[in-house]
């Protein structure tokens, strides 16, 4: 089902007015991991400490992507409540899910411990290791406050120099402070426009949040395995120095920023699907979803082709090492290749997510990372010698199969939910 001009004309305003904050949100998270990088980036050892906080931080988003995984079946919840008009639903939703949020954190930060003997058990650079352990062990958040790096990192206002360590401990800092913005956001919120947010009953729903972990449990696994095949080419790149890591850790961090606007548009297309049925509105669900994941593939697109006529200049920002930035502008070219594919995946995830069906990017994410992409790269890397580009490749190949399995995906979801009675819809 293609999206006629007259869908897009009707669609693209309410869905960026919902998009924008979203992707601004999401590329101010992302733009302060980036500065991490960047400061470590003018240490005299450069390419080890990039090395260092590409290790920690890609282990430690890992264990974040499960955990924000596992709630992501608010967004289903929310947004059908909210729709058919049920909004003491959304409020008790949200209460639940902050339960298990709760019980989740002591799950998810004991692995931590094992991080030591995990990276030293694969053959890491011991020089990469020696500053990775203590960054991971103290990135208890993922936005990096710039004031913090450039006092912590270089050692200003009389604090002793810290280096990779030291961005490990911004973070932290950084991420504990936008945890409490939003809290109090949240309550003021509430109070101004009287959603009688502090009214929801305080009470542990244990169906409600067996409902949120059926619908979440399907996208934490789906982040895992996308983040945990990153994580895991990061320490196989670790094996060939610090060189091709550092190349790998500014490639993965320019990616991951233009990953970042499909994936606000996500939320958004999950928000606009799921209220469009909660109102039994198919068409307009189909549309909005539609709509899109248009805008996605758009947006990476235009980033596809600023990868492959800027890739010199996008190095030369994190670092003037010739050597590093010779090798990130193969890994450039990688990452152009999969960029549409990248945006329509994303953007899809996010429309089925909204229809209430997690369970189908988990199984493509599964098939294409870890039975075709990941073991094509490390024959490509380790047998035929190519290297980190190597590993870059199988993921292209993989993102790409994602992209078109999961476009044909919310295609046949909306002509199932064309067919589905009123009662049906009312009833899920």
């Amino acid at each position: 089902m293609m999206i006629g001009l007259q869908t897009l004309r009707a669609e693209i305003r309410p869905t960026l007015q919902l998009a924008i904050p979203l992707v601004l949100a999401e590329l101010g998270w992302m733009s302060m991991a980036i500065v991490d990088t960047m400061m470590v980036g003018r240490l005299p050892n450069s390419a080890t400490a990039m090395g260092a906080v590409s290790l920690g931080s890609n282990i430690f988003i890992v264990l974040a992507l499960f955990g924000g995984g596992l709630l992501m079946g608010l967004d289903t919840l929310v947004s059908q409540a909210f729709g058919a008009g049920r909004r003491e639903d959304c409020h008790r939703s949200l209460l639940n899910s902050i339960y298990l949020s709760i019980a989740l954190t002591p799950f998810l930060s004991a692995p931590v411990w094992l991080l030591p003997s995990l990276l030293a058990g694969m053959h890491v650079d011991p020089g990469v290791l020696a500053l990775a352990i203590p960054s991971f062990a103290l990135v208890s958040a993922n936005i990096v406050n710039t004031l913090g790096n450039w006092i912590l990192v270089y050692g200003k206002w009389g604090v002793s120099p810290m280096g990779a360590v030291g961005s490990g401990w911004s973070t932290a800092i950084a991420r504990l402070y936008m945890a409490s913005v939003l809290v109090g956001y949240l309550l003021w919120y509430d109070r101004k426009h009287r959603t009688e947010l502090l009214r929801t009953p305080v009470d542990i729903d244990l169906p409600r949040i067996r409902h949120l972990i059926t619908l979440g449990l399907p996208a934490a696994i789906q982040f895992t395995l996308e983040s945990g095949v990153f994580a895991l080419v990061t320490a196989l790149i670790a094996r060939l120095g610090a060189v091709p890591l550092a190349s790998h850790q500014i490639a993965l961090n320019t990616v991951a920023f233009t990953y970042m606007v499909p994936l606000g548009i996500a939320s958004a297309a999950a928000v606009r699907v799921g209220q469009a049925l909660g109102r039994k509105d198919t068409a307009r669900a189909g549309a909005a979803g539609g709509t899109a994941i248009f805008l996605g593939a758009a947006f990476m697109t235009c980033a596809s082709l600023a990868l492959l006529l800027f890739p010199r200049w996008i190095a030369r920002m994190y670092t003037p090492d010739e050597s590093v930035i010779h090798s990130t502008v193969l890994l450039l070219a990688a990452g152009a290749a999969f960029q549409l594919f990248d945006g329509i995946q994303t953007v899809a995830t996010g429309a089925l997510r909204g229809a209430g069906d997690t369970r189908t990017p988990m199984f493509c994410h599964f098939t294409a990372y870890w039975i075709i992409g990941l073991p094509l790269g490390a024959w490509l890397c380790f047998r035929r010698d190519w290297g980190a580009f190597g590993l870059w490749a199988g993921l292209s190949l993989a993102l790409i199969l994602i992209g078109i399995v999961l476009l044909f995906a919310w295609r046949r979801t909306v002509r199932r939910l064309m067919h589905v009675p009123e009662d049906t819809l009312a009833r899920a």
